[in-house]
């Protein structure tokens, strides 16, 4: 049996394709951004659909895993390999991933928070300090 999340995420990068970077659904009109990453363990290659905003010249993604008790399996491959692929509307490009801490985070995540109300839910629902990564283009 397929995992339902890997094939939901399939769905939203296909739709990301053929719309040059829009999607429909629980995303509509929201900054959608390709995450390609490598696994910390494996070695293989996998691309996590994600929202995504902008601090600068920085794109800001939230490990939020929609408030579960754990981190998600993209956290975890951007600590082992920062160096990643994004992509974001029509345009792909490599970053590089950096782990934001203390009062950076908070404003990072309370920023996205204030674009997108669905991240305070996921703050509540969790006890763990959800993560906020930056990405800069290399």
């Amino acid at each position: 049996m397929a995992d339902p999340m890997a094939e939901f995420n399939r769905k939203v990068i296909e739709e990301f394709h053929a719309n040059a970077g829009k999607v429909g659904g629980p995303f509509a009109g929201a900054p959608m951004v390709l995450l390609h990453h490598t696994g910390g363990k494996t070695g293989k290659a996998y691309v996590t659909p994600l929202v995504f905003s902008m601090d600068g010249d920085r794109i800001i993604v939230i490990a939020s895993k929609a408030g579960a008790p754990s981190n998600p399996d993209w956290y975890h491959n951007l600590v082992a390999n920062p160096v990643v692929t994004l992509e974001i509307g029509t345009e792909r490009f490599k970053a590089r991933a950096v782990i934001t801490e203390g009062e950076e985070r908070e404003r990072l995540f309370n920023a996205q928070a204030k674009q997108m109300k669905q991240f305070d839910e996921y703050r509540k629902k969790t006890t763990r300090q959800i993560p906020v990564i930056a990405l800069t283009r290399e």
